[in-house]
């Protein structure tokens, strides 16, 4: 039977403490990359804390690097889990809504020459709505594939919510926008 040591043991010195393990720093850098992508760190703190933990020599450290990005329990990682589905769910349904009631914009026959849109009386298309340019945009079959092309307008030219930055391909079905007035393509 062994008996106590009357005096308690000093910790090690720091030069002498156990090293770090790659598993721990990859724990480490885990928290990080999650605190980054929900938006908790920025990307210039996450640069900051990753050269800290792999500089780290020792388990408080680490701990010091990643306390302000506790893990979420996981009661609440299902709330926040479900909250979002449930956005995204709304936000799908009110697009899907608001498609429906949008006018059906008929793509043209192929031609040689591209289907112009704006409010100049010479277009093929001519919006007369204050948002949309002169020469807003222009339709086109170019190897049996639509593509629409902004030609600089004021307001812009969206695709599916994406605002066009020179030219994209389009199909039926797709979201169009040219400043405030929109449309839903179709093929019939």
């Amino acid at each position: 039977m062994t008996t106590p040591h009357p005096y308690p043991l000093p910790a090690p010195p720091p030069d002498r403490a156990p090293r770090l393990g790659d598993a721990e720093r990859e724990r480490a850098l885990a928290v990080l990359r999650e605190g980054v992508a929900q938006g908790r760190i920025s990307h210039d703190t996450f640069l900051f804390r990753m050269e800290r933990v792999l500089a780290a020599r020792r388990s408080d450290e680490l701990v010091m690097l990643t306390s302000d990005l506790a893990t979420e329990s996981g009661w609440s990682k299902r709330v926040v889990g479900a909250v979002g589905r449930m956005s995204a769910f709304t936000a799908k349904l009110r697009l899907t809504w608001h498609a429906e009631r949008l006018p059906k914009l008929l793509l043209p026959p192929p031609g040689p020459y591209p289907l112009r849109i704006g409010r100049d009386p010479v277009n093929g298309l001519r919006l007369t709505h204050e948002t949309v340019s002169r020469l807003h945009a222009e339709l086109s079959c170019q190897g049996g594939v639509w593509v629409l092309r902004d030609l600089g307008s004021t307001n812009g030219t969206m695709v599916n919510g994406r605002r066009v930055t020179g030219a994209v391909v389009v199909r039926a079905g797709d979201q169009v926008g040219f400043g405030q007035v929109g449309y839903q393509l179709s093929g019939d």
